[in-house]
């Protein structure tokens, strides 16, 4: 069975980027024992990773690099913040580096990087850690399934095998 829309996909990966010097710098990776498993078409996936996975089938081996654009984006100059240091007084003050929850007013979650720490202020990067840089995918394909109709109507996979706890 090949690839396309509600088929639950298993793959492997190894994620890259490259650094200012154009090396190749490793970001994260999943094995066979901890694979990748999603709807595919449901949105839940950068929609340009997922193009280039159409039609493979169990056993193809894949490689490909996303532009930043095709990504996470470009980094947007203006998606920094500054939050008052009193938001922190039930909890640790976070360091330069950290990675905080955050939640704007409409409920959404989201992440920052704390870039800075001033007498009053903590200031944040909004962007996606991953924003403005290239990713390169390479990886296998372990399984391919169609979705069940649970699956289906929830809009994910539920796991490999499509008897996952959710």
């Amino acid at each position: 069975m090949s690839i396309k829309a509600n088929t639950v996909v298993s793959l492997t990966y190894e994620l890259h980027t490259t650094n200012e010097e154009g090396q190749q710098v490793f970001v994260e990776k999943a094995d066979e024992q901890n694979a990748l498993v999603f709807l595919y078409g449901t949105g839940m996936m950068l929609p340009k990773f997922e193009e280039h996975l159409l039609d493979l089938n169990v056993g193809d081996e894949y490689s490909f690099e996303l532009s930043a654009v095709d990504g996470y984006g470009e980094i947007d100059p203006g998606a920094y913040a500054d939050l008052p240091k009193d938001m922190f007084k039930d909890v640790d003050l976070p360091n330069v580096g950290d990675v905080i929850p955050l939640q704007d007013n409409q409920g959404n979650h989201f992440r920052a990087g704390v870039t800075a720490i001033h007498e009053e202020i903590v200031s944040v990067n909004l962007n996606h850690p991953m924003a403005g840089k290239n990713l390169i995918f390479a990886g296998k394909i372990i399984a391919v399934r169609e979705a069940t109709e649970d699956e289906l109507s929830h809009g994910h996979a539920h796991g490999a095998d499509g008897h996952a706890d959710h």
